[in-house]
């Protein structure tokens, strides 16, 4: 939990100033504008991914396959989608990065490897 606090310290301290960057050398339209048309994509993204994952959940669960892989992704453009909607740069390259498959894999093993870790301390309870 404590690398949790400092997201919420960095970020927020890392998007502030980026921000302010890039009002200062871009101004401010181009600025706000990035910011909406960042949400804007984001969200027409979120809402195409996620219902190919939704699809992928009911597919693999019609064939009667634990839906492990296609409900990591599912998670992932949640998140990203999440991630695009708040305004800032940081937030909107890891929603990005989160909503791309080719992408979505390089984040893959380290989520798998929290997911066992916890597993194995008996702190992830299955319903």
């Amino acid at each position: 939990m404590k690398w949790l606090a400092l997201i919420f310290i960095v970020v927020p301290v890392l998007e502030i100033g980026i921000l302010l960057w890039s009002g200062n050398t871009f101004g401010l339209f181009p600025t706000i504008m990035i910011i909406l048309g960042t949400g804007i994509l984001g969200a027409y993204l979120a809402k195409k991914q996620g219902l190919k994952a939704i699809r992928d959940v009911q597919i693999q669960m019609k064939n009667f396959q634990a839906p492990g892989d296609a409900m990591v992704n599912a998670v992932f453009v949640f998140a990203g989608g999440l991630l695009l909607l708040s305004p800032g740069f940081v937030t909107d390259l890891f929603g990005f990065l989160f909503l791309f498959s080719p992408s979505r894999e390089l984040f893959k093993p380290l989520v798998y490897k929290w997911i066992r870790s916890k597993m194995k301390k008996g702190q992830i309870i299955v319903m």
